[in-house]
């Protein structure tokens, strides 16, 4: 087995999220994939990942990402297919009939769900904005136009193309003007009725600087896994430590921590976040994080 390191800022949720992906598309592309969040030496945490393979499981999975292709799914006889636009991206492919769909047939393309495919026909999912379960679909992103899932992960992956693998070591540390995004990586965003400024009055003089990877991976690391939400505009988050042996622990067992109030492993240290949010435009529509704290 080999093993990856990389850093981490537990006070920034959407990283939480992206290093579940990171977990989640090891698992697929490599199997037996482990990991924990390491803080014992007291200054910079780091996300310890290992897979069943020779491949170091982060380079694997930025390779990956340099190489997919967006596939956006539709159920056959969906009127999406008609709706979709050719700015969006490549026209939906659509499912073969009696197939099994995520989620019932949405009523927009907005939130059709993704496969992630490289030409070695391995695939990853994301789907969960579509989520029809009791669990909160986390969609802070609204969009102009309807906007779609399948578009904001396919620019996200545009902006870190040919630069994926040279940031196997920090992959959350790439950066990019980004126009929209699913606003898990709140280094971007902002609240112009309380910053007294906003970036689209001055059209491309001002564009924002995102991290497509950290949203890209968040969206994968959304497929088994969701923090807790307390309110619209406040969840709650947990990670779980490597402990004293600081061995790694099997993906399952950081699922159910996102969500949980207390260690789901009470060997395993824990550490719980919230997380609050605003309205960076009209009321209802788009969500933004706005503060994030450790709980005691």
């Amino acid at each position: 087995m080999a093993e990856s390191s990389i850093p981490v800022d537990l006070l920034n949720p959407g990283q939480v999220f992206a290093c579940l992906g990171i977990l989640e598309a090891a698992d697929i592309l490599l199997g037996s994939a482990t990991a924990a969040f390491d803080w014992n030496d007291g200054r910079e945490t780091r996300f310890r990942l290992a897979a069943a393979d020779e491949q170091r499981p982060v380079e694997r999975v930025m390779r990956f990402l340099e190489e997919a292709r967006v596939v956006t799914r539709v159920p056959a006889q969906s009127p999406n297919v008609e709706r979709w636009k050719s700015s969006w991206g490549a026209a939906p492919q659509l499912d073969r009939p009696g197939q099994s769909f995520p989620f019932p047939d949405p009523d927009s393309p907005a939130t059709l769900p993704v496969l992630l495919r490289d030409d070695m026909g391995n695939e990853i999912a994301l789907d969960y904005w579509g989520d029809a379960t009791k669990r909160d679909n986390v969609k802070f992103w609204a969009g102009a136009a309807g906007y779609p899932g399948a578009a904001i992960v396919r620019d996200a992956l545009g902006l870190a193309r040919g630069r994926t693998r040279q940031h196997s070591a920090n992959p959350f540390a790439l950066s990019s003007p980004q126009s929209n995004s699913f606003r898990f990586d709140w280094r971007r965003d902002y609240i112009p009725v309380q910053d007294g400024f906003s970036p689209n009055r001055h059209g491309k003089n001002v564009r924002m600087v995102g991290f497509p990877l950290v949203e890209a991976l968040a969206a994968v690391g959304m497929t088994n896994a969701r923090p807790r939400r307390v309110a619209k505009l406040e969840y709650r988050y947990g990670v779980l430590g490597g402990g004293e042996s600081g061995s790694l622990l099997d993906p399952v067992f950081h699922r159910a921590a996102l969500g949980a109030e207390t260690s789901p492993v009470p060997s395993r240290p824990f550490r719980s976040f919230v997380m609050r949010l605003d309205w960076p435009g009209q009321e209802g529509q788009a969500r933004c994080i706005t503060q994030v704290t450790e709980e005691e």
